[in-house]
């Protein structure tokens, strides 16, 4: 039986529709907000969890954009559960406080450019969950791909 890790992670935007990304001190590629997911949490309350640790708020998160069985060979399996953690208002961007110990940073980047941003099992999560969003609807992923039909 397989025992993934499990982790979940929000995904934010700003009223131009771009994408938050975060600049962890411990990596050394862009992020999304979010980690892995605590005994006894759920993804939801581990996503909610992860955005207050991280980024100092504690916005409404909504509805699940993308799950991804997503195995790494260093890491092993892996399930990733991805939230809309919708559009940040100015005042709610102006409340974002840094957990200095993890995050160097964070900007907004246009979806166009995610592929050259961050790592491509990533980038493809994401712009999944973006299609998820626009489609109103969850979609499946294994290695960050949609299934064929």
């Amino acid at each position: 039986m397989a025992t993934p890790r499990a982790a979940a992670g929000a995904l934010f935007f700003d009223e131009h529709g771009r994408v938050l990304l975060v600049r962890p001190h411990y990596k050394d590629y862009r992020d999304i907000p979010g980690g892995y997911i605590e005994p006894g949490e759920t993804p939801f309350q581990a996503c909610v969890r992860e955005v207050h640790e991280e980024l100092g708020i504690q916005p409404p998160i909504g509805d699940l954009l993308v799950v991804d069985w997503a195995p790494h060979p260093q890491e092993g399996d892996k399930v990733l559960f991805l939230f809309d953690g919708g559009t940040l208002s100015p005042s709610m961007r102006d409340s974002i406080r840094l957990g200095a110990d993890e995050l160097a940073g964070y900007d907004f980047h246009p979806v166009e450019e995610l592929p050259g941003l961050l790592i491509e099992r990533l980038a493809h999560r994401v712009t999944a969950a973006v299609t998820a969003r626009s489609l109103g609807r969850p979609l499946y992923l294994e290695y960050g791909q949609q299934l064929p039909n």
